[in-house]
């Protein structure tokens, strides 16, 4: 792998990850409302990891050239975004940091909770199209044809180090907020009807991009 493509996509994929996002809202408001952050974080990646697989069998590829199929992906991480985005403005009078979640999620043992919270960071990262376009339209800039690794290998190993740099950025966001907020139940409170928002908002605006034109596209045929 040509290693000044490798620091240029170092410098890129950084300054991508340290961009607040709806993970950077997901990540926070798991580590608020639960004893930890890490499956958060860890789901997160993993949706990463499967566009990383989806790039590499070439599947990544094949989905933004159907410009149909993607938008109803969109439309699909829209809806998702809505949904989680309502369910965590629902909990966030519970944020806190004792020694439980709130009351919604206190009778659930703690094993069940956490993968719950896996799979929701797994739905969150992966089924964002904006990821999926990022796989596909920055990732094969940094590869080099020249190189003695084959273009899939190279496009895994520069996929998995995005995966490595969300993880150490996601982990250091959720960490700083909860040193942050620890002392104060009441903004952590106010973080937590915040992240809520902003996945809301984002849900929303995907939404209205792609509901439209889908809708009026069924129509017009």
């Amino acid at each position: 792998m040509n290693p000044q493509l490798f620091l240029a996509f170092l410098v890129v994929a950084g300054a991508l990850a340290c961009t607040p996002g709806v993970d950077w809202a997901y990540s926070i408001a798991a580590g608020l409302r639960q004893r930890s952050f890490v499956p958060a974080v860890a789901g997160l990646c993993g949706g990463y990891v499967l566009h990383t697989v989806l790039m590499v069998a070439g599947l990544a590829a094949l989905l933004a050239g159907l410009p149909g199929v993607l938008g109803w992906l969109t439309v699909a991480g829209a809806a998702y975004l809505l949904w989680l985005g309502f369910g965590t403005i629902r909990s966030w009078r519970g944020a806190t940091f004792g020694d439980g979640a709130p009351s919604t999620e206190a009778s659930r043992p703690a094993e069940s909770t956490q993968f719950r919270t896996f799979l929701q960071g797994v739905g969150t990262s992966g089924i964002n199209p904006k990821g999926l376009l990022f796989f596909v339209a920055l990732v094969p800039q940094f590869v080099s044809t020249e190189a003695p690794l084959p273009v899939p290998v190279q496009s895994g190993l520069l996929g998995l180090t995005f995966v490595l740099l969300v993880a150490v950025v996601y982990t250091c966001v959720a960490l700083l907020s909860r040193k942050l907020l620890h002392s104060r139940p009441a903004a952590a409170r106010r973080v937590t009807l915040a992240s809520g928002i902003i996945m809301v908002a984002l849900g929303a605006v995907l939404l209205s991009e792609q509901l439209v034109p889908l809708v009026a596209g069924i129509t017009w045929h």
